[in-house]
Parts: C-alpha cells; structure tokens; sequence
C-alpha cells in the first residue's frame, strides 16, 4: 500500500529528528558550560520536541504498519567557540530539516500517498516556526547578545521557555 521511496524516507526522518535531539543537547551543553543557563534551557526545550517529533514518525509509521528501522546516531560535529555559533548552527540545521520534509512530502505527493502527505502537514507548518525561532534568536543575539546586561537579560528569556509536547492527534 505505502510506497517504498515513502517508507525509506520516513525511517530516515526518523533518525534526522533524533539527531536533531542529540545536537540540541550538545547545544545546552555548551551554554550550560559558559554559564548560560537560560540557553541551555532553551536547547534542551527544543531537544525534548525533536525527540517528540521523532516518535511521532515511529507512531505514524507503526499505525500504518510499516516497517520501523532505528539507525545509529551521529556524533555532533559543530565546533562551538562562540555564543553565536549554536544559534547560527541550529538556523542552518532547521533549514536541512526543512528540506527534508519537503522532500518526504513530494514523495508521497508523486506516490498520491495522501494519507502521509496529510501527516506531514502538521511539520511542514511547524518546520516554518523552527525556522522563524532560530532567525529570531541569532536576532536577538546580534541586537543584545554583545553587552553584558543585554546578555543576561536574554538569557533569562531564554530561560522561561518551558516544554509543550505536540498537539498532533495521529
């Protein structure tokens, strides 16, 4: 029934989201280290959706009985030296993400699986968010992040944000 270029890429997104998980934390790890607290919560708020976002595809994918298969994850490579980097890091990594769900999504327009096209509606809208959170946190960054009481106040925005799993009913 499902279409095996569909399938494949599925799986593959499924370790994509994990990856993005395990990059996040290594992005909360860094801020933790510099001191950062509000940053690190912010990566590790945003490291707890990815992981959801990796389930949901698993659940997605066993509903409809297709075949799940977990892949290793890769180590983050980013080298991180300034406070900048994680953010610039984590746009250019939204933007891979990005792609690749448009990717899975013309796939299964061309297979006329509307089914998962229906499925990836929901990331499609949330990968424009991702998008647009990154943009403006490098924004802010660039704005406030050079002066000490600009940093600290930013980083104690960036410490209310609190985790809200997905709203997607599969």
């Amino acid at each position: 029934m499902f279409n095996e270029k569909v399938m494949k890429l599925l799986n593959e997104q499924i370790t994509k989201e994990f990856y993005s998980a395990y990059l996040y934390l290594h992005f909360a790890n860094y801020y933790e280290e510099q001191g950062l607290k509000g940053f690190a919560n912010w990566f590790t708020v945003q490291a707890q959706e990815e992981r959801d976002h990796a389930l949901l595809f698993t659940k997605y994918m066993q509903n409809n009985e297709i075949k799940v298969t977990f892949e290793a994850i890769a180590k983050p490579d980013t080298e991180l030296k300034e406070h900048m980097d994680a953010l610039k890091a984590s746009l250019t990594h939204e933007q891979f993400v990005t792609a690749s769900i448009h990717t899975i999504y013309e796939a299964a327009y061309e297979a006329r699986d509307f089914r998962t096209m229906q499925f990836l509606d929901w990331f499609v809208k949330e990968q424009a968010e991702e998008e647009m959170n990154s943009s403006d946190n490098i924004k802010k960054m660039e704005l406030f992040g050079t002066d000490s009481k600009g940093l600290y106040m930013l980083d104690q925005e960036m410490g209310t944000r609190m985790y809200a799993p997905p709203s997607l009913v599969l």
